[in-house]
């Protein structure tokens, strides 16, 4: 995995692109489009296994319990790609990317397909990395098929492995992306010495400042940072975060995930589901017996997803997600499998940014499927005007008084719109 630095836009991607020289591989015509809950789990964990770009969100144990539980986010399609080669019959998966139609993901009737949100802010399809260009080619295929004239890829790294397969593929049919939006996302250089990286991160007066607030905190009982990993861990440290998430703002604005039946039993089902395979933990920070913070992270691969923290706001002069997130930090550092993270916060977070200091970019894109097509132009067009609505409607409430807001030094909210 390419070493992350701090630089406007880095790409969080394998150093060893396979794609770059992909091996030729006669590709199954068959069984492009099918239910998520119907793609083989065994080949589908193989895929993730070996996927030239991770993502935490599309791995089977998260994505299958969003898609049976989450509310608005159920019963979503699929784009496979698979090769001829069969073992036992089956053709070997190479690419995968949930969908649902632009009707139901925007609420705009036109003819596009629009990745799945999977309750994170990241759907990179999965592509094998022999065989990359031959999947990013098939999905595009297979899309065309089903009556798409554009595919809308939701949050992807812009300079990533998989998005540099599609242009090549895109290339070749003369065709080329266009991007709708982008920011800049923090992520963390896992590969780095912490104490160094925080130094230059933070300043020493920070630092001095924290570890202030550190032993005050320790007041109320001795400070410890705990790791739940096996599933059963998870399974009750779960617990002990959606309690703190909905004692806050979130539980106020009622966007805590316990607070909706279906998101609760999403979440109880996704994390020990991939807690039993090492790609989740649940990180907590206590003073005595009292849980101040906790949040919950995905491992995919070489990389780290930071998916949701919630806090305890009766202690928040003590900057309890600021403390668990540095924490977190000399973990994920002292864990020689991860080499970077993912913070999956939004742009200018004024919590994690200061403190992550590496910077990818990250954007929608619209992958055309014809060349000279009218119709992707005003599929472009549909997408632009809505995101400008967005924008007017966020700075709007803002302006409502009263309304509940986030924290600055504490904590962050991941919770993208329904379909």
């Amino acid at each position: 995995m390419a070493q992350i630095a701090d630089t406007p836009a880095v790409a969080l991607a394998r150093v060893d692109d396979a794609s770059k020289q992909p091996r030729r591989i006669a590709v199954s015509r068959g069984g492009g489009v099918a239910p998520l809950a119907a793609i083989d789990v065994n080949q589908w964990r193989a895929l993730a296994g070996r996927a030239i770009e991770p993502n935490g969100y599309y791995l089977p144990g998260w994505a299958l319990a969003v898609n049976a539980f989450a509310s608005g986010r159920t019963d979503v399609s699929t784009l496979v790609a698979r090769d001829r080669h069969s073992q036992n019959g089956n053709a070997r998966l190479i690419g995968l990317m949930p969908f649902v139609p632009m009707a139901r993901a925007y609420k705009i009737p036109l003819p596009a397909f629009v990745s799945a949100e999977p309750y994170g802010t990241l759907c990179t399809p999965l592509l094998d990395p022999e065989m990359a260009h031959d999947a990013a080619r098939e999905l595009m295929r297979h899309a065309r098929d089903g009556g798409a004239h554009a595919l809308v890829l939701h949050d992807v790294s812009l300079d990533g492995a998989v998005m540099r397969a599609f242009s090549e593929v895109l290339r070749q049919e003369r065709l080329r992306w266009r991007v709708l939006n982008s920011h800049l996302r923090a992520c963390l250089d896992a590969t780095r010495e912490c104490d160094d990286m925080l130094r230059e991160a933070l300043g020493a007066k920070k630092l001095k400042e924290l570890r202030r607030q550190r032993h005050r905190l320790a007041e109320h009982g001795a400070v410890s940072f705990a790791i739940a990993r096996t599933a059963d861990e998870v399974t009750t440290a779960l617990e002990t975060f959606l309690s703190l998430e909905a004692s806050g703002w979130k539980g106020m604005c009622r966007t805590a995930l316990i607070q909706d039946e279906g998101d609760a039993r999403f979440i109880r089902r996704a994390a020990p589901a991939l807690a039993e395979h090492g790609q989740c933990e649940v990180v907590t920070l206590t003073a005595g017996n009292t849980a101040i913070a906790a949040g919950i992270v995905l491992r995919h691969q070489e990389r780290a997803f930071y998916f949701k923290l919630g806090i305890d706001e009766r202690f928040a002069k003590f900057s309890p997600g600021v403390q668990l997130t540095l924490d977190l930090t000399r973990h994920l550092c002292d864990d020689p499998a991860i080499a970077t993270a993912d913070s999956t916060a939004s742009a200018d977070h004024p919590m994690i940014n200061p403190i992550w200091r590496g910077r990818f970019a990250i954007g929608d894109v619209l992958i055309p499927l014809r060349r000279n097509d009218p119709m992707v132009w005003l599929i472009q067009a549909a997408m632009i005007i809505r995101g400008a609505i967005r924008v007017i409607a966020r700075r709007a409430i803002h302006l409502v008084p009263g309304k509940h807001r986030p924290p600055l030094n504490t904590t962050w909210s991941i919770r993208p719109p329904a379909h």
